[in-house]
């Protein structure tokens, strides 16, 4: 008889333990309301989410119809070889890849998770086993959770209104923390994966299917006038000298800040759109039709979003995370881990919302302290874990994720210890 796979195991003892808790607090009142208002917040998180992955999808088939995301593969393949050898070097997956890690890494959550979905469903075409994930989908979703994070804009804005004197003092430990915490997801995943045994090589039919289907999309383009070029390449000068004259003219943190917010997304969406029609793609109906994929993925995802969160919510509300955090003490203290820093680094991989908002307590409470610096780095060098997991592989319909969880959470680890590190390190 197989053994259930362990984000079975973790749900059931998230409720598990929520329940028992609650029976020793008394807190079943509070328990019972969170079950139904994060039921309610899932289902409205994955409707928001209906929009933004209908467009991204949409953007992002327009690129691959154009051949985007064959040319970055190619050109990052030396790298990614290596990372994913199950994976054809030229394979969408490959660049589907690259472009959510970039993303991720500038901060751009709202595009970075649709990008991330559209990797998880290529690597799940060569999947020949549909509920389980592969070596690759666990090692990309261990990068995700983990991810390089070059600029955390959501934590540096936080300091500034709190009135810190170096709001961006994070950036280098933030971008120490998470280059460790990488490192140790692909060590970790590899290791992991060796455990589990070697996994065979995508079928033959399926890589036949896929490029059959490649050439099948190439049919759709056509041709673009010479005069149209000229006036598409004047327009992009344009913006480009428009861009930077804002960048020059009032150079500062806050400048960079709503350029990189604001101004990259605009442009990737316009850069996706400029390569796809130029290439001759007929880009409404390449977005629609990646559209469409969205909107169901979207709608897949709210089971899984669903019970993963009331149980987190449970979990929390009985008074069980409270208790965790106190086990946990007596090791951080002698340490000189700040005592309030620490459920900001438990929660995290649990809740987003939740430690972020712990985390702004503690910085409008006392915005150059230690601790203060300590949980904006945390909270710019972990993941939501079990969301990501939840949406990516909720996506594509994987039930057994194999080590992906472990892969994920050790980096989490490492990425928390990495940032105290950092932190003794380097404050003043």
């Amino acid at each position: 008889m197989s053994r259930p796979a362990v984000m079975n195991r973790i749900w059931f003892y998230l409720v598990a333990l929520a329940v028992v808790s609650a029976a020793w607090t008394g807190r079943f009142e509070e328990v019972t309301k969170v079950s139904f208002e994060a039921a309610k917040a899932a289902v409205n998180l994955a409707i928001g989410l209906i929009g933004a992955m209908t467009f991204w999808l949409g953007l992002v088939k327009v690129a691959e119809r154009g051949g985007l995301l064959a040319i970055i593969a190619r050109r990052v393949r030396f790298i990614l070889r290596k990372l994913f050898p199950n994976v054809p070097p030229e394979h969408p997956a490959m660049s589907a890849m690259v472009m959510n890690i970039s993303a991720n890494a500038l901060g751009l959550g709202n595009a970075a998770t649709p990008l991330g979905i559209k990797a998880m469903m290529e690597l799940q075409r060569l999947n020949p086993h549909p509920e389980r994930a592969t070596d690759a989908m666990c090692l990309f979703l261990a990068i995700n959770t983990s991810n390089v994070t070059l600029l955390p804009l959501g934590v540096i804005a936080v300091r500034a209104a709190a009135g810190a004197s170096e709001p961006a003092a994070i950036i280098l430990p933030t971008l120490f923390a998470t280059t460790c915490s990488t490192l140790a997801a692909v060590l970790a995943a590899k290791f992991l994966a060796r455990l589990y045994g070697p996994e065979p090589a995508p079928p033959e039919e399926l890589l036949k299917a896929e490029a059959e289907e490649e050439a099948e999309g190439k049919g759709l383009l056509y041709e673009i006038s010479r005069a149209e070029k000229f006036l598409i390449a004047g327009l992009l000068i344009f913006l480009t000298v428009a861009f930077l004259k804002h960048l020059w003219v009032a150079p500062s943190v806050s400048t960079l800040k709503g350029f990189v917010s604001f101004g990259l997304v605009p442009l990737l969406i316009l850069s996706l759109l400029v390569f796809g029609y130029l290439r001759g793609v007929p880009v409404y109906e390449a977005a629609c039709e990646g559209g469409k994929e969205g909107f169901q993925v979207a709608v897949r995802i709210i089971p899984f979003l669903v019970m993963i969160l009331v149980a987190i919510g449970m979990f929390r509300a009985s008074g069980a995370f409270d208790y965790f955090v106190s086990l946990l003490k007596p090791v951080t203290d002698p340490l000189g881990f700040p005592p309030e820093v620490l459920p900001v680094a438990l929660l995290r991989p649990l809740s987003g919302s939740g430690a972020f908002g712990l985390m702004s307590e503690i910085v409008a409470r006392a915005p150059d302290s230690f601790a203060s610096y300590l949980a904006s780095t945390i909270q710019g060098s972990t993941e939501t874990t079990f969301y990501v997991l939840a949406v990516y592989f909720g996506a594509v319909g994987i039930k057994d994720p194999r080590y992906a969880v472990w892969a994920a959470l050790f980096a989490d680890f490492v990425g928390v210890a990495a940032a105290f590190f950092i932190c003794r390190l380097t404050y003043f």
